[in-house]
């Protein structure tokens, strides 16, 4: 724990230990190299540049600076601003919200090209065409035909798209506001203050996703000028399910689009799109089960009015993953199914042990009491539960996270248990001692929450690591 508040207070004894980080996050030490190698050629005096993924994102990045500098070379795209800290953090945000930034294998070919690199380094790779595989995989899914499905850089870029093409097209009817249901991923929360005409009044929270008479409320209220509603099933991290039948009915009563990101359990768990307008979600979890590919998908419900329309519309808003990328990815996604199959297996048994330790105050999980049969509505199956279990102690956390024996970091998803004090790592300006315990509190969020990924080592094992750090 020492060493996550040393990153988060950007503690340079901390950081220079580490390698790498989250992608969206940390910059990627092959992107920092070509990125320096690239300014020492190409930059301006007083200029600070980034890669990022295409000249789409190139451009509404520029535009999002008030300023930017667009060239290419050695195959990549970057944006020169002039060098300054304000602006910095501002193009570094965007990137982190939207996952503009060029991938670590997007830098090392373009390396290699330079000839700075001798080869790219060796990985099990899919040898045919990965987009087709990789839809072939997800489309059945949801019933969808391959051009239904659109590939994404990223989860976020996903939900970023998502949210812009429908705020382009409520906009004319004088639709601005958006619902926030529930608590949502930290970057989804951003984009909702950020990027609404005016978040003083456009960002509307309700943060009890079960509490429909609230929802009723709002909209008889704002009803009018809501353009959307944007949730998770399950939420992340306290792992609410709503009732997605009636917040899409009321939504669509009103004229509201709907958001839904399934990405906590992933479509391989649930199926979400009868209930929604468009689905964005993330392959980063679930389907890259080894946790080395960004990527993430969205479909668009054909049943919908305006769906072709909408559909283009979130298209045009898209980067596509790195073809390297899309090929690891494709090399994974096969075994995806199994893999979800056999973390469903573990996951009860986790949380069950969790739920009886006399040290765990509480658990939370897809299966938990206030919203375990709005997940079952949800469901491919009674057994399809995910992966992700949240808990609270009644003992010191720091004691139980620095003794525990599981790999620790912030995705989920993945082969490999993983353990993260999310609050911690999302939202550490919203600790009590940074003055947000409020919002905490407003969100039921306790600051020392913890987030378990359960992976596919056998179920009791899991639990013998987790007991022996508890006693």
């Amino acid at each position: 724990m020492a060493a996550v508040i040393g990153y988060e207070e950007r503690d340079p004894h901390v950081l220079a230990r580490m390698a790498a980080g989250y992608p969206r996050f940390t910059v990627h030490p092959l992107v920092r190299e070509l990125t320096d190698q690239v300014a020492a050629q190409h930059a301006r005096p007083g200029e600070q540049l980034w890669p990022v993924l295409t000249m789409r994102a190139a451009g509404v990045l520029a535009q999002h600076l008030g300023q930017g500098r667009i060239f290419e070379t050695d195959g990549v795209v970057f944006v020169a601003h002039r060098t300054d800290p304000a602006l910095a953090q501002r193009a570094k945000l965007w990137l982190q919200h939207t996952g503009g930034l060029l991938s670590s294998r997007g830098a090392e070919d373009a390396l290699v090209r330079r000839g700075a690199r001798a080869h790219a380094a060796e990985e099990a790779t899919f040898s045919g065409d990965a987009t087709v595989e990789v839809k072939r995989v997800l489309t059945p899914l949801f019933r969808a035909s391959a051009d239904q499905l659109v590939l994404a850089s990223s989860g976020m870029s996903a939900v970023h798209a998502a949210f812009r093409a429908i705020t382009a097209e409520q906009a004319p009817r004088g639709r601005t506001a958006w619902v926030q249901l529930g608590w949502l991923y930290l970057d989804t929360i951003a984009l909702l203050k950020k990027f609404t005409p005016d978040p003083t009044r456009d960002h509307l929270v309700q943060l009890d996703v079960t509490n429909l008479g609230a929802l009723d409320k709002l909209f008889a209220k704002h009803g009018a000028r809501i353009a959307g509603v944007i949730t998770e099933a399950p939420t992340n991290p306290l792992l609410q399910t709503g009732d997605l039948a009636a917040i899409a009915a009321l939504a669509w009563k009103h004229g509201a689009r709907v958001i839904v990101d399934p990405s906590m359990a992933s479509p391989f768990n649930v199926d979400v799109l009868p209930h929604a307008d468009v689905v964005t979600f993330s392959l980063t979890k679930y389907a890259s089960h080894a946790g080395d590919v960004m990527a993430g998908a969205v479909i668009v419900n054909s049943a919908r009015a305006g769906a072709h329309d909408l559909r283009a519309a979130v298209a045009a808003q898209l980067d596509a993953p790195y073809p390297r990328d899309l090929a690891r990815l494709a090399a994974e996604i096969a075994a995806a199914p199994a893999v979800a199959t056999r973390i469903n297996a573990s996951t009860p048994a986790v949380a069950e042990f969790l739920t009886r330790h006399p040290a765990v105050a509480r658990v939370w999980w897809s299966h938990q009491e206030a919203t375990r049969a709005n997940y079952a509505r949800l469901a491919r199956s009674t057994d399809a539960c995910g992966a992700v279990i949240s808990f609270t102690l009644r003992k010191p956390f720091v004691d139980f996270y620095d003794r525990v024996a599981l790999a620790k970091g912030p995705s989920f998803g993945m082969s490999t248990t993983l353990l993260c004090p999310y609050v911690y790592l999302a939202h550490y300006d919203l600790l009590p001692h940074c003055g947000g315990g409020d919002a905490l509190a407003r969100a039921g969020l306790a600051p020392e929450l913890l987030r378990l990924s359960v992976g596919t080592e056998p179920a009791e094992e899991i639990i013998a690591t987790l007991a022996a750090a508890l006693a």
